[in-house]
């Protein structure tokens, strides 16, 4: 009878110490949860690299970069990164006719591009005022979650061929990081000539 109780009291013991060392563990846990997430989703630096990543993963200056011809073909120059279609840029001249028969052009360097919706001309992404330098993160998140103009409420519609509707995918951490990304470019200051409708070309 006295080996039972001294069992049972040992297995109180151990269970007692079990509980609160449990308890220590999980107010570790949360410790860590509060110091870690934020530093692994949150921290700027984080953001900007992942950004970095992304823009030059998913193909942004494919459009939004003006370039020049190389030996290879379209080469970006460099000073002129993600600033969009020159602002005294020319265009050679269209034969709409081709668009008549379902067809949709796009400029040398992809910076314009005329279809059905009209002419529509890569816009300036970098840092600078007449880029998103004045963009807020609410205004950059409804651009790709909405495909709103500059991200402003009542404004029109992004034109094609911005991928909005694929990019509007992303999750939350992902467009932050592309916003993050774009605030820290080297500002180039240009400003995007307005798309003209399909009546306009003709």
């Amino acid at each position: 009878m006295r080996n039972s109780t001294l069992s049972l009291l040992a297995v109180s013991i151990l269970t007692a110490f079990s509980v609160a060392a449990c308890k220590h563990a999980s107010a570790k846990s949360h410790e860590n949860f509060a110091t870690v997430i934020p530093t692994k989703y949150l921290d700027s630096n984080a953001l900007v690299k992942r950004g970095e990543y992304l823009v030059n993963s998913i193909g942004c200056a494919d459009c939004h970069s003006p370039k020049r011809m190389g030996p290879q073909g379209p080469e970006i120059i460099p000073e002129l990164h993600l600033s969009g279609f020159p602002q005294n840029g020319q265009v050679p001249p269209i034969n709409t006719s081709v668009l008549k028969n379902g067809w949709v052009l796009f400029a040398s360097d992809l910076t314009t591009s005329i279809g059905p919706w009209g002419q529509s001309f890569s816009a300036n992404i970098t840092s600078d005022p007449s880029g998103i330098g004045n963009w807020s993160e609410e205004n950059f998140m409804r651009a790709i979650r909405e495909g709103k103009y500059k991200g402003l409420e009542n404004s029109r519609n992004i034109l094609p061929p911005m991928p909005w509707e694929v990019y509007k995918n992303l999750n939350d951490e992902d467009i932050k990081s592309l916003y993050y990304f774009l605030k820290t470019t080297t500002p180039v200051n240009n400003i995007v000539p307005a798309p003209k409708p399909l009546s306009d070309l003709e």
